[in-house]
């Protein structure tokens, strides 16, 4: 396995350049400055501006951690100049946490539209050409910062998919890294089981607390979370309840014992297997665990999705052959055959690590080629993100 190594020790399994927006008022500028130079990459901010309290501190929080990110050799930040977000502050606070590179520029203060895309760009392709002269090195297993993800669950993912991401996650752990389990909306039901996998008595707490909390929240606003979980594609592949998809979406942790629980976009600052506090929408809850550091992601679906992420390669997984059929182009792994064929979980998870190999030494997943580079931090704190872990 090879990768980039940064600053800080860390490896990045890509190597690019980040031009990130600080708010929504930027996102077409920092488009401008990334198009047509090859290894570089925008990202766009839905929010940035307008939000107050835990809203803003999440948003600042998963902004300046994105430029941590081990794939991440230098960012360029590009603010409109007035958001609450403040673009210098950011890259301030990116400056003292690693000696990656970091430039900041906001639209208002160049003159416009125009030349700040003029600008941006200079510095882009500057920080490209000193990006090409890192080389890869050997890295392992113990480097990686694994994100695990489901979307689009049916019945196959909980019997075979999310078992061999486990498999998987289970390598990572005990080679010496980290792994990331999220979307707290589909932990419910098995707070429990998980609580009984806490490495201390405040982990256990921080287990029960996250799902607790929602759980009351919802109640509370007298919000119904059936019908959104599991939504009607779930129900349509065979899963009943909530339970009985969190049952399955869990095994994606493997067997570890669990060392923490982090909030939204934070980095975790132990190895082996953590919990984030992720919403269950997709997108957001990937790019989360990216703004945590994960360098790749394996991501699981029954019944097929094409999301990817700007920043890290996807690896897509399906338990289900007619998926894999029918949204081939869509899909990395077929782990099917554990039912069709008998396969053993540890057989498909022995060639899925031999995939996560090869993606994490260049190989691009069907996403990548495909230029799906989905990104949304998430920003609704009315519902969910109350939660303190520190």
């Amino acid at each position: 396995m090879m990768g980039y190594v940064r600053p800080d020790g860390r490896y990045g399994v890509r190597n690019y350049v980040l031009v990130l927006s600080s708010v929504g008022c930027a996102n077409h500028v920092a488009d401008l400055i990334a198009k047509g130079i090859p290894g570089a990459v925008s990202l766009r901010n839905a929010k940035g501006c307008g939000q107050l309290g835990k809203s803003a501190e999440m948003m600042s929080r998963c902004l300046v951690n994105l430029s941590q990110n081990p794939n991440v050799f230098g960012t360029v930040v590009v603010g409109l100049g007035c958001e609450t977000m403040r673009p210098h502050e950011l890259a301030q606070r990116m400056r003292s946490l690693s000696d990656k590179p970091v430039y900041d520029i906001t639209i208002q203060e160049e003159g416009g539209s125009s030349a700040a895309v003029e600008k941006g760009r200079t510095l882009v392709k500057e920080l490209v050409e000193r990006a090409e002269k890192v080389t890869p090195s050997e890295m392992g297993l113990g480097d990686l910062v694994l994100g695990t993800n489901c979307g689009g669950s049916d019945a196959t993912s909980g019997i075979a998919a999310n078992p061999t991401i486990g498999y998987v996650s289970d390598a990572v752990v005990g080679a010496g890294g980290t792994v990331l389990l999220g979307e707290t909306t589909e932990l419910i039901g098995t707070e429990h089981i998980l609580a009984r996998r806490a490495a201390t008595p405040k982990v256990r707490d921080d287990i029960l607390r996250l799902v607790g909390t929602l759980e009351h929240d919802l109640v509370e606003s007298g919000v119904d979370v059936r019908g959104a979980n599991p939504s009607p594609g779930n129900m349509r592949g065979g899963l009943s309840t909530l339970e009985e998809k969190a049952l399955g979406g869990i095994s994606k942790g493997g067997t570890s014992m669990i060392q923490q629980v982090i909030e939204y976009g934070a980095r975790p600052d132990r190895a082996g297997l953590v919990i984030m506090d992720t919403p269950g929408y997709d997108i957001e809850s990937v790019s989360g665990m990216v703004a945590g550091g994960a360098q790749v992601v394996i991501f699981s679906s029954g019944r097929g999705t094409p999301t990817g992420c700007a920043l890290a390669p996807v690896i897509k997984v399906t338990g289900n052959d007619e998926t894999f059929k029918s949204m081939g182009e869509n899909i990395d792994f077929d782990a099917s055959g554990v039912i069709t064929q008998g396969r053993s979980i540890r057989e498909e998870g022995k060639r899925l690590l031999g995939l996560l190999d090869r993606v994490c030494s260049g190989e691009q997943t069907v996403s990548e080629r495909l230029g799906f580079d989905d990104f949304s931090l998430y920003h609704n704190m009315e519902l969910w993100g109350t939660c303190s872990f520190s």
